[in-house]
């Protein structure tokens, strides 16, 4: 496969890597931007009845800023204020292409993403994350050892992991504990399971202690 760039600021790139067992993979994963000005729009959507249940998607001019699962009122960052003219296109090509993912249609994304304030670590952790393919699992310490840090860097990575604003298009939901345990995840670990299972990758349980099993595959009946 052709290696891909993922912008993670006006004035940076690095290439996109990833890892399938203990093989490289070069992979294209989408673009990031990583720049916060003041006062920027911001636009939502609303993808309901889902096998997650409600996804709400909050977007700028540069792309896909936020999903989570709730439903609420719209929540606005300091640095951003709801935007009052028609919504830019990432807003509905992000709510179709995570459609059609939790739908088994699509199992990579092509959006744009425009990350908003976050570090430039969290950045290097979203993009080995966009690396992990559709179907695998990785662990927190091995994503610390592809980013140089060691088995030691895990709890860093596991805090980056767990400020993840985009989950599914940035697939945290396929990291899981070093004894193959669920661990943990910001959406509710029912849905990590749920979007595990919709990936082909069985799991005993809901629980963080629930063991995932990707080895296994889970047969339809």
């Amino acid at each position: 496969m052709a290696c891909g760039r993922a912008l993670v600021n006006p004035s940076l790139e690095r290439d996109g890597c990833a890892f399938r067992s203990h093989v490289i993979l070069w992979i294209t994963i989408p673009r990031f931007w990583s720049a916060t000005l003041p006062g920027t729009p911001v636009y939502s959507a609303l993808l309901s009845n889902t096998p997650v249940g409600t996804v709400k998607f909050w977007a700028t001019s540069h792309g896909l800023r936020r999903l989570a699962f709730r439903s609420g009122a719209d929540l606005v960052g300091p640095s951003e204020k709801l935007g009052t003219e028609s919504p830019p296109p990432y807003l509905a090509e992000a709510v179709e292409e995570v459609r059609s993912y939790l739908a088994g249609e699509l199992k990579d994304f092509s959006i744009d993403l425009d990350m908003g304030a976050i570090t430039k670590f969290q950045l290097e952790v979203y993009e080995a994350l966009q690396a992990v393919p559709f179907g695998t699992v990785t662990t927190y310490g091995a994503l610390a050892e592809l980013l140089g840090l060691g088995v030691g860097g895990a709890r860093a990575v596991g805090q980056a992991v767990g400020a993840n604003p985009v989950a599914i298009v940035v697939p945290c939901h396929r990291v899981v504990g070093s004894d193959n345990t669920l661990h943990g995840f910001s959406g509710g670990l029912p849905r990590k399971a749920s979007l595990l299972r919709l990936e082909g990758i069985y799991v005993d349980g809901e629980s963080a202690r629930s063991r995932v099993h990707p080895g296994e595959l889970r047969l339809s009946l």
